[in-house]
């Protein structure tokens, strides 16, 4: 995402299709819950918005960055799922048996292999499971703590802290619901082969068996993961996925009152996401968006084009008008190379921002003379003052 600091290439651009209420959902859809984000993943589509920057508790939805860290690890073959790693007392007494939280039992002093420690946090949301993998992988887990937060950063999960591998209190871990809709996307697209461990419906280890604690996977839903969490003073949270007819969504909703209104909301909101929206193409791949200023060139502007076609889901009803504007770093300076990104095309929603999709150069601009420079530098100076007044002025909320 570019920063504030960057100037804005102005221009609305009219289309009339749907828009999203003030209150971030579309036609005045609310939610009960006081944190909630839901994209679309094929287009990154903003579907709902409450919130969504405020920080909370994660509780358990934290031990899907401890899964992050694992898929990784597997994927890049620094461990396998035939790995085994020691019972440590610390592990079997915060997470297992003797702490009445939720937990595979495994034994004390015993080794457990990595896949069946994955089963545990994907399918049990399992706190011993949690800590042996990160003993295992770490060396303790503080120190796998510190990598869970070197991770979120990595994702441009920029709040996010983590102070354990569980979720248990600690009073530091902290996340967003914007955030934890991008670690489930991360994991859902980035290891597509670990991913459906998280909608195993059981799991049978050491003669224990226990289901899936994910209430969604039995409502009919296409739900195929991912996790929930509780907070003492915060409520009830979690992180869905759900995939129907070829269209796929991601939630994140916290601050919900009870267990059982947590499954109804959540099953409501998702519902709503599946069929309340249709897609619409705004343009064509390398169709050209608009064009970018450059200073001291051939040519004083440069066409920009998205490398793939720009589509947002829109509500069904209530059609209204999008805008869309073009962010850059004002002027580009000569020379100019081709298929270089130059800046982002935001659409909105009224004021809400529903994706940004970045845009590339289309030609060449050299660099041009003296004169023609001369001239250009003139012309920033006074174009820079308009393009300024027009960000303050124009620029949604």
């Amino acid at each position: 995402m570019l920063k504030p600091a960057l100037r804005l290439l102005a221009c609305l651009m009219p289309f009339v299709t749907g828009a999203f209420a003030a209150d971030g959902g579309a036609a005045g859809f609310a939610t009960k819950a006081a944190q909630a984000y839901m994209i679309e993943a094929a287009t990154g589509t903003v579907l709902l918005a409450k919130n969504e920057d405020q920080d909370f508790s994660p509780a358990s939805l934290a031990k899907l960055m401890t899964m992050d860290l694992a898929f990784e690890a597997v994927t890049k073959g620094q461990i396998t799922l035939d790995t085994e790693y020691p019972v440590s007392e610390y592990a079997w007494r915060t997470g297992g048996a003797p702490s009445r939280t939720a937990t595979m039992f495994a034994s004390l002093k015993s080794r457990v292999r990595v896949e069946d420690l994955i089963k545990g946090v994907a399918i049990q949301g399992a706190n011993d499971s949690c800590i042996i993998l990160a003993e295992g992988m770490a060396g303790s887990e503080q120190q796998f703590a510190v990598s869970m937060t070197r991770r979120a950063r990595e994702l441009g999960m920029e709040k996010a802290e983590f102070g354990n591998s569980t979720g248990l209190p600690d009073g530091k871990s902290k996340v967003t619901a914007r955030e934890m809709v991008t670690l489930a996307a991360a994991l859902q697209q980035t290891y597509p082969n670990l991913y459906p461990y998280f909608a195993q419906p059981d799991f049978e280890w050491n003669k224990i068996f226990q289901r899936n604690r994910n209430p969604l996977l039995g409502l009919d839903l296409g739900a195929d993961g991912l996790a929930t969490g509780f907070t003492e003073g915060e409520g009830y949270s979690i992180v869905a996925s759900v995939e129907r007819d070829g269209r796929r969504l991601f939630l994140a909703l916290a601050g919900i009152a009870s267990d059982k209104e947590r499954t109804e909301e959540t099953k409501r909101v998702l519902e709503w996401g599946l069929t309340a929206f249709e897609n619409r193409q705004i343009f064509a791949e390398e169709e050209v968006i608009g064009a970018a200023s450059v200073y001291g060139g051939t040519s004083r502007t440069v066409d920009l084009v998205a490398k793939a076609p720009v589509s947002v889901y829109i509500p069904i009803s209530n059609p209204d008008r999008l805008s869309a504007r073009i962010i850059y770093h004002w002027p580009l300076t000569a020379p100019v190379m081709p298929d270089t990104q130059a800046g982002t095309l935001r659409i909105f929603a009224g004021s809400r921002l529903l994706r940004e999709v970045p845009l590339y150069t289309v030609q060449a601009v050299g660099e041009g003379s003296l004169s023609s420079r001369a001239v250009d530098a003139m012309l920033e100076l006074g174009e820079s003052l308009f393009f300024s007044w027009l960000w303050d002025k124009s620029a949604p909320g």
